[in-house]
């Protein structure tokens, strides 16, 4: 837009210029290289990947270090990269159940089966500024991250300290199952499949086994998943809609709404089921093999939120869900993430939908931060016939007025500059 001015299309490139010196600071300080953002930003990383709807924590940290530590410009980035790639196919659901574990809690049962696991956390942290990470290349003990290879506490693992014997496992793994399935195929008795790694049973599993838990679809009956990518929102919106939608949210317009609901707009008051952090495989069945095979794995962060329902005249009291996932460690997404979705879940279990949080349309379509900053920056831009339009409205209504109630026409005992400003104008 602003090339039609004098001389703006060499000033947009003298912009270009100062924003690439912006970027780059001060030329005595090192650079800021896209590997130490991905190893040392990790937080910062994982949520640029999840609302930008793209694992790629390299192209993550490159988004962040571009945008200058602007994470909403990081995330449009990403999104618009995403755009230019093709899908070659889909995936099968992954299995958080045998998530590869680094963090695991939950607020409603104290021993829980695998053990509470509180992993790296600032819930225990004093939030006060530590000093000692001023000094260039000094590890403190709060920092948050594990400790490095050959650093004091750190627990080799014979999977990730070698990549060899980690493709080997999934061979092997893969392997057994289709020589299972190949067995069971031609009428032998099939082979056991291999145990999942680290299978840890959910917190929700104890609640759903007593019946005070709302029963989970049956397998196979679940609907065909919304693909926000090819199909547009509409209200109301399925469920599978909705949390793709939440998915890819902003986190800060997700945790303003959940925490929305527990201070009385929503009456709701959840608990943490369980909140998972760590890697799942991902897995695709090519149509050539017929079976799935492992093509690596993705770290996430899942949070259940179980809430107290009164129940109706055909189902009894229990306990809801609301359901959270993001990429890479993103616990406070997640947890905002479950705390809507239980939220949108309001008119499906016969209650009235009183507060924004449960509003579908409010909060489907204001969730995006792409969207958002798009619409909101644009105003920046020149509005120059909108103004002048709007200028000579206003001057016509105020003749107007002037007439008819005898007050002062525009422009009579006006200060100088907007004298000025007319004159110009």
């Amino acid at each position: 837009m602003y090339v039609a001015v004098k001389g703006g299309e060499r000033a947009i490139e003298q912009s270009w210029d100062l924003l690439a010196k912006a970027r780059r600071g001060n030329p005595e300080v090192p650079a800021l290289s896209v590997t130490q953002i991905r190893e040392q930003m990790r937080l910062a990383v994982s949520r640029v990947m999840s609302e930008g709807a793209l694992y790629d924590e390299t192209l993550a940290a490159l988004a962040i270090k571009q945008a200058a530590g602007d994470l909403v410009e990081a995330i449009f980035l990403l999104r618009a990269y995403r755009t230019t790639l093709p899908r070659l196919g889909t995936t099968r659901p992954i299995d958080t159940a045998s998530m590869r574990l680094s963090r695991r809690i939950s607020a409603t049962f104290k021993d829980v089966p695998g053990g509470q696991v509180l992993g790296a956390t600032y819930d225990y942290t004093q939030r006060l500024l530590d000093f000692a990470l001023l000094a260039e290349g000094e590890m403190h003990g709060q920092d948050g991250r594990a400790p490095l290879p050959g650093e004091a506490g750190h627990v080799a693992d014979a999977t990730s300290a070698d990549p060899a014997a980690a493709q080997a496992d999934a061979v092997t793994r893969n392997t057994a199952r289709a020589e299972s399935q190949d067995n069971a195929a031609n009428g032998y008795a099939a082979i056991p499949p291999l145990p999942p790694v680290d299978t840890t049973p959910r917190v929700t599993d104890i609640l759903g086994r007593d019946g005070l838990l709302e029963p989970l679809r049956a397998d196979g009956t679940d609907p065909e998943p919304h693909d926000l990518v090819h199909a547009p929102l509409f209200t109301p919106a399925s469920r599978t809609a909705r949390l793709q939608n939440l998915a890819r949210g902003d986190e800060g317009f997700l945790l303003a709404l959940g925490y929305s609901t527990q201070r009385g707009y929503g009456n709701d008051h959840p608990f943490a089921g369980e909140i998972r952090i760590g890697h799942v495989a991902v897995e695709i069945v090519p149509e050539e093999l017929g079976f799935a095979i492992d093509i690596g794995e993705i770290a996430v962060t899942e949070c259940q939120m179980v809430t107290q329902f009164g129940g109706n005249q055909n189902v009894p009291p229990q306990f809801t869900q609301g359901y959270g996932l993001a990429f890479g460690h993103n616990e406070r997404k997640a947890m905002a993430m479950s705390l809507v979705d239980r939220a949108l879940r309001t008119q499906e279990l016969g209650d009235t939908a009183t507060s924004p949080a449960q509003q579908q349309e409010f909060v489907l379509y204001h969730s995006d931060n792409v969207e958002a900053s798009g619409f909101v920056q644009h105003l920046k831009l020149p509005h120059y016939v909108d103004f002048q339009a709007e200028l000579e409205l206003v001057r016509r209504l105020r003749a107007e007025h002037a007439t008819k109630y005898g007050t002062q026409a525009a422009g009579e005992n006006a200060t100088p500059a907007v004298q000025n400003t007319q004159e110009a104008a």
